[in-house]
């Protein structure tokens, strides 16, 4: 037996060792581990992105849409240096009115847009220069051609400036900046377009258009859409910045001689400017409830009062 084992030893011979194989394997579980790593890795940095997501500030549309057409820049925070329109300082408790008085009512100026009735229209130091640079900035932006308006917005020429105050700064829109309220300069026109132009450091960043006019529904017409001017953004609700100046505007009919306004503990006549009412203000303490307006004809007379018009919004969103 032992030497025919001895004979056969020659014939046995052990399989080669499967090197390449191997070494293949190795590198393919290598590479799996590096990408499994490398997963985990990026979910880890992910993480923060989306607890700031869930934290954050979030906007919202408004409950119930309106016919208006609202288009704003994304915020953005702009160097005091870089501003080339002075942003006037909406503080103190009665905020002084533009001490320059306008260019007479109807007139215009280097093709620019009529002025507002009374210089009491343009607040806190705003001149109606720095109104109209405004309104033509805003009507040459891209804000314009994104408005829906049929024919286009036209040209600051086909416009009355009725309003130029302070634009406070919230946290939908951070930064001061003003608002220039414009409405097409034919007063007799069945259709007349409003538009509420937000400015900030010369440039223009919002803007809110809208027509309007009168149907004999009512004596007086609230603008829909005056919210923007009397309250801080929704976000703020119950931390507004005070004291706050605040605007309110509507159309008023031919026959109407005198319209109030109150809003907190803050009282308004309205100056009527070519059938349209302006009421301007300063709150020094937040408020719930919408402005409460009042209409009179020329015998005194109570021809409108927003507490019994179903149609106005009563409370603040």
């Amino acid at each position: 037996m032992r030497d025919l084992l001895a004979e056969g030893a020659h014939d046995i011979r052990p399989s080669p060792v499967p090197y390449h194989t191997i070494r293949r394997r190795g590198m393919i579980e290598r590479r799996q581990r590096i990408v499994v790593a490398g997963a985990a890795f990026a979910a880890l940095a992910a993480v923060p992105v989306g607890a700031y997501a869930l934290g954050g500030h979030t906007t919202s549309s408004p409950a119930a849409p309106t016919p208006s057409v609202l288009v704003t820049r994304p915020a953005t925070t702009t160097p005091a240096s870089t501003a080339t329109t002075p942003v006037p300082d909406p503080s103190g408790s009665a905020p002084a009115t533009s001490s320059a008085p306008p260019t007479p009512s109807g007139t215009t100026a280097a093709a620019g847009p009529a002025a507002p009735a009374t210089g009491d229209q343009l607040l806190d130091g705003i001149t109606f220069a720095q109104a109209s640079d405004g309104l033509s900035a805003c009507l040459s932006s891209e804000f314009a051609s994104m408005s829906g308006v049929s024919g286009g917005l036209g040209t600051a020429h086909d416009y009355r400036i009725i309003l130029a105050m302070p634009a406070t700064g919230d946290t939908n829109a951070p930064g001061d900046g003003i608002y220039v309220v414009a409405v097409t300069a034919d007063s007799h026109a069945a259709s007349r377009t409003r538009l509420i132009c937000t400015v900030k450091g010369g440039k223009a960043e919002g803007l809110n258009t809208s027509g309007s006019g009168q149907d004999g529904s009512a004596a007086v017409v609230p603008d829909m859409n005056a919210g923007k001017l009397y309250q801080e953004s929704a976000l703020d609700k119950g931390a507004w910045k005070l004291p706050f100046r605040w605007g309110d505007i509507g159309t008023v009919r031919p026959s109407v001689a005198k319209v109030t306004v109150s809003y907190g503990n803050s009282h308004s006549v309205a100056v009527l400017d070519h059938g349209w009412f302006v009421a301007t203000g300063s709150l020094d303490r937040k408020v719930t409830l919408t402005p409460h307006i009042k209409g009179y004809d020329a015998h005194g007379k109570l021809v409108y009062d927003s507490d019994q018009d179903p149609q106005y919004e009563k409370t603040l969103p």
